[in-house]
């Protein structure tokens, strides 16, 4: 029996699954990770996700000897910038995604540029969010470190990755987050990078998920707990392994994530040109993409309500889905905007907020309860009717998906059988587990995986109810005005 270390190296957590050869949990640890907030900054110390990396490494041999640990694949959060020295020390914290500190200069790039050609190449919309934008930063407000670096990293698990191995890489999911990448020829665009004034020698080599990178330095083994025969792998940004955990890996098949925000997945070979509201990710594969609709407003809906209807300080989830269990359908005429945080999908407006309308003398908390719910449903079902007009399937993955009266909502609204994966929360360690096994030679394709969550064993079926569906359908239609009615008075 050998095993595989998977990791995600998230914003909140390092999290670490010791999945074995066929594809079983054998143990789990995580480690808390700390952001430092300064107003629009957002950082983190990269030497902590390796401290956490190594602590659950050395957990882990103690649980299996360290010679069984073949291999070690992770995925990571993305969209970061990590400045790194020759010797693969970081230059200074990493600036993560949700940093917004780089606005004025992506609007100077976009200027630059044009918008049309940034989206054209990239396949995104241009903004400050990107690493690109914030290089551009460094090297304005921090030119002297811009000077020492020596690479830049796009995501967190590549920082841990270049110091077991001495590799700057990152993979192509993950780095096709950046703002510089070709997307359709998947590479970095050199022209793109110099007419914005930056060093395209500064960015990382690109690789798949289930290319090997190298062996662990003979150095670190004491500290990770694995030793120098263990193969490190590029893994894939988290994005991509949430959806290759969702079991979809072709087109027509379609995921909905129902996490604190939420976003539809789907596998293409091509971008989606949807003016800026649509992430196009490069996939797993040289010839797939991943097409990715992000919802503001998704499980911070749901435990928005059920705080509400909580007792105590704790949320009570459970207490909810009593709640839900004596809802209807329609919830009797009350209709939810589910914009609490402003949204960015199916309308972009971040100053909008949630609503009730229709509320009665005979309205319930099951009425309340249950609107949210279909409000955000209705929100999905806006998206996939904007990016696909056909659906072979559509599974749910995250943690919404634990709440069953939201996934029949979701079924009866769409119109479409769901397919609940089971075990969510490891499916991602899995996904990527997947991909070391492809390196070993364990999997031929990530099709075998992804076709072994399609069977019954791996999943729950909810079926839609036609007669209910088409109830839906006319309250949909109600729906749609709530928008274009609340936003002209939006404070």
């Amino acid at each position: 029996m050998s095993y595989i270390a998977t990791y995600d190296v998230g914003t909140t957590a390092v999290k670490g699954v010791l999945v074995r050869d066929d594809g079983e949990v054998s143990a789990s640890e995580s480690v808390e990770i700390k952001t430092f907030c300064d107003g629009n900054m957002r950082e983190q110390d990269p030497d902590e996700w390796f401290d956490a990396f190594c602590r659950i490494g050395r957990k882990f041999a103690s649980c299996v000897p360290a010679g069984d640990i073949t291999a070690v694949v992770m995925s990571g959060q993305m969209q970061d910038l990590i400045l790194v020295d020759r010797q693969g020390r970081p230059l200074k914290r990493a600036i993560l995604y949700s940093d917004v500190r780089a606005e004025k200069e992506a609007q100077a790039a976009t200027e630059l540029l044009s918008a049309e050609r940034l989206e054209k190449v990239t396949g995104n919309n241009f903004d400050g969010s990107l690493p690109v934008a914030k290089l551009i930063w460094v090297k304005k407000n921090q030119p002297e470190l811009y000077e020492r670096t020596y690479k830049i990293l796009i995501s967190s698990k590549d920082y841990i990755i270049n110091r077991l191995t001495g590799r700057a890489c990152g993979d192509y999911t993950a780095c096709s987050t950046a703002g510089a990448m070709n997307l359709a020829k998947k590479e970095w665009d050199r022209e793109l990078i110099g007419e914005l004034g930056l060093d395209a020698g500064l960015f990382p080599e690109l690789k798949y998920p289930h290319e090997a990178v190298g062996k662990i330095r003979v150095d670190l083994e004491k500290d990770c707990g694995y030793t120098s025969e263990t193969t490190v792998y590029a893994g894939i940004g988290d994005a991509g392994a949430t959806t290759l955990a969702s079991g979809i890996s072709e087109a027509g098949e379609y995921n909905i994530n129902l996490g604190t925000s939420g976003w539809v997945a789907s596998v293409s070979g091509k971008n989606l040109e949807l003016q800026g509201r649509v992430f196009n990710l490069a996939g797993f594969t040289k010839e797939t993409c991943i097409n990715v609709v992000p919802f503001f407003n998704a499980g911070n809906v749901h435990k928005w309500i059920a705080g509400i209807f909580s007792d105590g300080e704790k949320t009570d989830y459970a207490g909810l889905g009593a709640i839900l269990s004596k809802s209807e359908p329609g919830s009797h005429g009350l209709l939810f905007l589910p914009y609490i945080t402003g949204e960015r999908f199916p309308v972009i407006d971040p100053g909008i907020r949630g609503c009730f309308y229709g509320i009665t003398p005979d309205t319930s908390k099951a009425d309340m309860a249950r609107a949210c719910l279909e409000g955000v449903a209705f929100s999905i079902r806006q998206g996939l009717e904007l990016i696909s007009h056909s659906q072979k399937s559509i599974s749910l993955i995250g943690g919404g998906a634990r709440e069953k009266t939201w996934c029949q909502v979701i079924a009866d609204i769409l119109g479409k059988d769901i397919a609940v994966c089971r075990n969510s929360d490891i499916l991602p360690a899995r996904a990527i587990a997947a991909a070391a096994m492809m390196g070993e030679g364990i999997l031929s394709d990530y099709k075998e995986f992804t076709r072994s969550l399609q069977n019954e064993e791996n999943r729950v079926i909810y079926k839609t109810n036609a007669s209910v569906h088409e109830r839906y359908n006319e309250i949909f239609q109600r729906f749609q005005k709530l928008y274009p009615g609340l936003s002209s008075i939006s404070l």
